[in-house]
């Protein structure tokens, strides 16, 4: 630790660091066998992984899911389709809907990936046995949910002030609300 700061922070025992360095070690476009199979950027990825895995799924149940916000969904569903790998057909209940399945070109390309990443997955989770395992997925849940309350806190004090707030920040209140209904 340095001597030039008062009070520096440890960032080997600081949560969101440690979990940003691990996801930063995980990111899909890292990976030299998923690079081998697409190149797609790791959010069109993500994407295609959520329709392949869910489908027929809508937009904003995969921003939902993933957290990531609509407008890179909407980027992301926007190559996906230019490159022939998902259709966008109309919900029988509401022809405003789209949902979204995979084509047999994305269905191709899903296998491979999801071919690539189990392997990784298991090997990932090798390190752990079973209570642990199980254990880290509830405490995930619960580092997942408290982000989300901090996050949809700090939005709301901004709203509260009257303050306006970016589009994702808009989401993201949306989203906390959402889960809270849900509980």
């Amino acid at each position: 630790m340095t001597t030039l700061v008062d009070e520096p922070l440890n960032l080997s025992e600081h949560l969101p660091f440690r979990i940003a360095v691990v996801s930063n070690l995980l990111a899909l476009n890292r990976d030299l066998s998923i690079r081998s199979v697409s190149d797609l950027e790791p959010r069109e990825i993500r994407v295609l992984l959520n329709i392949g895995s869910y489908m027929p799924i809508k937009a904003a149940d995969i921003a939902y899911q993933s957290r990531i916000d609509s407008s890179n969904v909407s980027r992301a569903v926007k190559v996906l389709l230019r490159e022939k790998l998902i259709v966008s057909e109309p919900d029988s209940a509401s022809k405003n809907i789209k949902n979204l399945s995979l084509t047999a070109h994305g269905l191709s390309l899903y296998k491979q990936l999801t071919d690539e990443l189990t392997p990784r997955a298991q090997a990932l989770e090798s390190v752990l046995d079973d209570a642990e395992l199980q254990s880290f997925y509830q405490i995930l849940a619960k580092i997942e949910t408290k982000a989300e309350q901090l996050l949809a806190q700090q939005a709301l004090s901004f709203v509260n002030q009257g303050l306006e707030i970016p589009a994702d920040q808009k989401e993201l209140l949306r989203w906390y609300k959402k889960s809270q209904t849900s509980e």
